[in-house]
C-alpha cells in the first residue's frame, strides 16, 4: 500500500480521482483513504467486481470498508445479465458528486477518460456466428480477412476477442470499428476534471503480494464462493472469467488437487497483472505514476 499522506497532499478535493493499477497493488485502500479524508464516492472500475456472485474471489471491498465511505457499482450485476463497458459507463454517468474511480480494467478506464464510441449492440445471431467461427481452427484468419483495412491495421490481430469484436461490428453495421471509433464523443471524465493516477511497482514486490492475497482469499472463503456457483458454472460466461474461478472449479470437479489449483490460480493472477502493466504503459503514459512501495 502506498504511503497516503504524500499522495493526498497532491490531490485537490474538488476534482475527481481515477486510480489505475495492477491487481493486488493497493488501489482500493488508497481510494478509501482519499474518500475518508476528502469525501467522495468510491466507484468500481473492475469488470469482475461488478458480479453479484463474487466478493472474496475478486477482492471486492469488504462490508466494513463500504460502511466507511460511499461505494458504487460493486456486486450489482446478477449472473445471466448482459454487461459491457458501455453499460458500466452509463451507470457512472448517472452518479452525482465527486467520484473516486478505482480499478484495473483498462477498457473501462480508457472509455471513462478518452470516450467510448457509440457502436450499436451486436445482434445475438451475429454473436453466435462469431462465437462459432472463433471456435474453429481457421475462424480467426477468416474473421481477419473480412475486416476493412483501416480496422485491420489498428487492432491486435493476435487477440481473438478483439478480432471477433471488430468482425461483429463490421458484420452487423456495415462499418468498420475504426470508423465508429473516429466518432468517439468527449470523455465522461477528462484530464482537466480529475487526478489520473497509476500505481506502479517492482515485479517481485507485486508477485509476493499476489501470492499472499490469494492464499488469504482462500482463508476467507473463496472456495465456498466457487462451490456455490458450481451448479450454474458456464466457462464461457463473463462472470466466469474471475481469476481463480476456473482453477478452483477444476479442483471441485476432481481434475486437480487443491494445492495445484491454488498454484495455478496464483500464476494466472501474475499473468493478468503483467497484461495490466503492459496496458497501462501503452495507454496511460501521461497519467501520474506512483511507485510502490512508497
Amino acid at each position: 500500500m502506498p504511503r497516503r499522506d504524500p499522495i493526498l497532499n497532491q490531490i485537490d478535493s474538488q476534482r475527481h480521482v481515477v486510480i489505475a493499477g495492477p491487481t493486488a497493488s493497493g488501489k482500493s485502500a488508497l481510494a478509501l483513504a482519499i474518500a475518508e479524508a476528502q469525501g467522495g464516492t468510491v466507484v468500481n472500475a473492475d469488470a469482475l467486481q461488478v458480479w453479484s456472485c463474487w466478493r472474496v474471489l475478486t477482492a471486492r471491498p469488504p462490508a466494513t470498508d463500504e460502511a466507511r465511505a460511499p461505494h458504487a457499482l460493486y456486486g450489482h450485476v446478477p449472473i445471466g445479465r448482459d454487461y459491457s463497458v458501455g453499460a458500466w459507463l452509463a451507470e457512472v454517468a448517472a452518479l452525482r458528486g465527486r467520484l473516486i474511480v478505482v480499478g484495473g480494467t483498462g477498457l473501462y478506464l480508457n472509455a471513462l477518460t478518452r470516450g467510448l464510441a457509440q457502436i450499436p449492440p451486436t445482434p445475438p445471431a451475429i454473436r453466435e456466428r462469431a462465437d462459432a467461427l472463433r471456435a474453429t481452427p481457421e475462424g480467426l484468419a477468416e474473421m481477419i480477412g473480412a475486416l476493412d483495412p483501416r480496422t485491420r491495421a489498428g487492432i491486435d490481430l493476435q487477440n481473438p476477442i478483439r478480432v471477433q469484436r471488430a468482425w461483429e461490428v463490421l458484420t452487423s453495421t456495415g462499418r468498420g470499428i475504426a470508423s465508429w471509433q473516429a466518432e468517439t464523443p468527449a470523455p465522461l471524465i477528462s484530464r482537466a476534471d480529475a487526478h489520473l493516477l497509476v500505481l506502479s511497482s517492482e515485479r517481485d514486490w507485486l508477485v509476493g503480494r499476489i501470492a499472499r492475497r490469494f492464499r488469504m482469499m482462500m482463508d476467507q472463503g473463496a472456495l465456498d464462493e466457487v462451490r456455490a456457483i458450481l451448479p450454474v458454472w458456464d466457462p464461457a460466461a463473463l462472470w466466469a472469467k474471475a481469476i481463480g474461478a476456473p482453477e478452483l472449479v477444476s479442483y471441485l470437479q476432481g481434475a486437480r488437487t487443491l494445492d495445484e489449483a491454488i498454484d495455478q490460480a496464483i500464476v494466472a493472477t501474475r499473468q493478468y497483472a503483467k497484461a495490466q502493466r503492459s496496458f497501462f504503459r501503452g495507454r496511460m503514459r501521461d497519467w501520474m505514476w506512483i511507485n510502490l512501495p512508497g
